[in-house]
């Protein structure tokens, strides 16, 4: 099987070590649930099926039925929390803590890199922002900024974009962009992008006061639609995300970093 810390979501580990144990000896989820001491036959297939939660109560039955070690045991028991959990700022804590746990074992966590770099909203401003800047001190940069963030938070930026090869340093305070693309699919990337697209949208409210109309477009408009529709304007949508990247991308003298946010949502139930 793979290391634990290759999963974020206990019911897909505890899916793995059962086809790994059906492959090796005659195994069931009767016997299963018998070894980990649940007098229902059926329930960690209801678990592993989503149909069900792991409890706090059942998380060391299951562990010791896995026969888990102890730093696993600990990891295990923080995916429950983490796949568990019912909001973000819950989700985060228990991930952050398996980060941390894997961390003390030099073990490497699904997802990490991305989560690091997606968790925050400076990271993408920095990473295009600092290459313009030779030679300016983080302080520098951070003025450049239209929005409050500190000189530490560009220093920790630098650092962490250095770290994940997404700048490459030429000398003291001197960057340029890598071709290093942030990849992942657990949910801990869709939770550090849930992070970032609300600091975004908080970025662009601040922009309405803050930034003279001349220098940015802000504009929406409500609609009434049906499924098909929303399909239809989705792709849309898409579409244009990607002709933007085409026509940023043949710009010959980059001087400024901008945001565009594309935002579509339902305001009302289905009626």
């Amino acid at each position: 099987m793979k290391p634990i810390t290759e999963y974020q979501d206990y019911r897909k580990y505890m899916l793995d070590y059962f086809e790994w144990r059906k492959r090796s000896s005659v195994f069931s989820w009767r016997e299963f649930s018998k070894i980990a001491g649940f007098s229902s036959p059926s329930y960690l297939k209801l678990v592993c099926d989503g149909k069900s939660s792991l409890s706090r109560v059942g998380v060391p039955l299951v562990a010791a039925a896995m026969d888990l070690n102890d730093f696993e045991q600990e990891y295990f028991k923080l995916m429950v929390e983490f796949t568990n959990a019912k909001d973000d700022d819950k989700k985060k804590e228990a991930f952050l803590k398996m980060k941390g746990l894997a961390d003390e074992q030099r073990a490497r966590v699904l997802d990490a890199d991305a989560f690091d770099y997606y968790e925050t909203a400076v990271n993408s401003v920095v990473r295009e922002l600092a290459p313009l800047m030779p030679g300016a001190l983080p302080g520098e940069i951070a003025k450049k900024i239209k929005h409050t963030f500190t000189a530490q938070q560009v220093r920790d930026s630098l650092k962490l974009l250095v770290k994940l090869d997404l700048l490459k340093s030429l000398g003291e305070n001197v960057y340029e962009q890598t071709d290093k693309v942030i990849t992942g699919s657990g949910e801990a990337l869709k939770l550090a992008l849930r992070s970032m697209n609300g600091q975004m949208i908080d970025l662009a409210r601040e922009a309405i006061e803050k930034i003279a109309p001349g220098e940015r477009n802000i504009s929406g408009v409500t609609i009434g639609v049906d499924e098909a529709t929303v399909i239809r304007i989705s792709e849309e949508v898409d579409r244009f995300r990607k002709q933007v990247i085409a026509i940023a991308s043949e710009s010959k003298k980059i001087n400024q970093v901008y945001r565009l946010n594309l935002q579509l949502f339902p305001l009302t139930e289905k009626v």
